[in-house]
């Protein structure tokens, strides 16, 4: 597996060689991940709920506000930056992980972005070092068809109501901010859909039930009631019909850190794996002196590599602003999988244990399912690639 080291210069360099500044970076992140997250991993899982101190922390750390420019309080970091931390939360508590992911690479991303400067002013200060955000695009009548919407917004003289109900949405239970998407003009078909900074407080608005999951069950996943929910006119988030530009951008983005999410859950479920082999008697010796056990990790080590490398490459194209739709939907759809895989074989390579709670490998495994499903299914994924490379 590629040792990831400093390098002295960009130029020429691989892909999984990093600049002092983002070693650094990871490091930082990992130490976190194993010092202060990895002793509460079981407990939030059986809990299903992720500790306030611990995101507290999250926010000091700066890791909720890596894209925010340090004049609105953040870090002034970059999308390979969030990648990273992602991919390093994951290697320990994927829900850490889809927390940071939401927070970052969706929802300040979609701020920083389409945000006019009052909104900027007003919100990202607070995303930076205390308020978590959450996206809203999901209903009941629309998943993969995300645009399939049924929840309305009339407007209202400097005001917009809001009727509908959201489910799935990630990070609800604690968020403060929802960047919430609801037709404005339903005539217009998807051209009426409209993002709208729907703030927790906001009259009509509720945070509903609290899904009971297989996995990353530490990360809240609610559905969203809204009942004339009245949002100000000034909380359209760029231009009332341009919701689903917003969304399908954004969107195409998000692939590459649930890719990073899956990569580092693979490289976790690796690390367990090959840690325990290494100790494990079987017939007077290591199960990984035996050459069945150390095909199984070879493959499992090469689906890592190959993992990483897909996620880092769309995430370097897309910080040099080059073109990345493809290789963020062939990142997600081949980390996903990959991730899925190397849990599944770690569980076999513990053998009985593995399959228990006590050991981690177990949680990793019901953990990885979702990177299939969510933020577009595999197949979706797939038609995405097909789409592009057929022109």
């Amino acid at each position: 597996m590629t040792n990831i080291t400093e390098a002295p210069s960009a130029a020429g360099r691989p892909l999984t060689v990093l600049s002092e500044d983002e070693k650094m970076f990871q490091d930082a992140v990992r130490r976190f991940a194993r010092e202060r997250i990895a002793p509460h991993v079981r407990a939030m899982d059986d809990a299903g709920v992720f500790r306030k101190d611990l995101l507290h922390e999250m926010f000091d750390l700066g890791l909720m506000g890596i894209e925010i420019p340090e004049d609105y309080g953040g870090q002034g970091g970059d999308f390979f930056q969030a990648v990273l931390a992602v991919e390093a939360l994951a290697s320990v508590d994927p829900s850490a992980a889809v927390i940071v992911d939401v927070q970052n690479t969706i929802a300040n991303n979609v701020i920083i972005r389409w945000g006019n400067d009052d909104q900027k002013r007003r919100y990202l200060p607070k995303l930076a070092t205390e308020m978590v955000a959450s996206f809203a695009l999901s209903e009941a009548g629309s998943g993969s068809d995300a645009f399939a919407l049924a929840t309305r917004a009339e407007k209202r003289g400097e005001n917009y109501a809001i009727t509908g109900r959201k489910l799935w949405i990630t990070n609800a239970a604690e968020a403060g901010l929802y960047l919430l998407f609801a037709n404005a003009n339903p005539a217009a078909g998807h051209r009426g859909i409209t993002c709208f900074l729907v703030e927790r407080h906001f009259p009509g608005f509720q945070v509903g039930k609290k899904e009971d999951k297989l996995g990353i069950r530490a990360s809240s996943t609610c559905e969203l009631i809204l009942d004339d929910c009245i949002v100000p006119a000034a909380n359209v988030l760029g231009d009332v019909g341009k919701g689903y530009k917003i969304a399908i951008e954004t969107l195409n983005e998000g692939r590459i850190a649930i890719g990073a999410q899956m990569a580092g859950l693979a490289q976790g479920a690796l690390d367990h794996a090959i840690a325990y082999a290494k100790q494990r008697q079987q017939f007077g010796k290591p199960i990984a002196d035996f050459q069945g056990v150390q095909f199984t990790l070879a493959e499992m080590a090469t689906q890592v590599e190959a993992a990483r490398l897909l996620v880092y490459n769309a995430a370097r194209l897309r910080v040099a602003g080059l073109p990345f739709i493809t290789e963020a939907a062939m990142a997600k759809d081949f980390a996903s999988q990959a991730a899925e895989e190397t849990a599944s074989r770690a569980v076999e390579i513990f053998g009985g244990v593995g399959f228990t709670k006590d050991y981690p490998v177990e949680k990793l495994y019901r953990d990885a399912k979702i990177g299939r499903i969510y933020e577009g299914t595999t197949n979706i994924q797939k038609l995405t690639i097909a789409k592009q490379i057929l022109g």
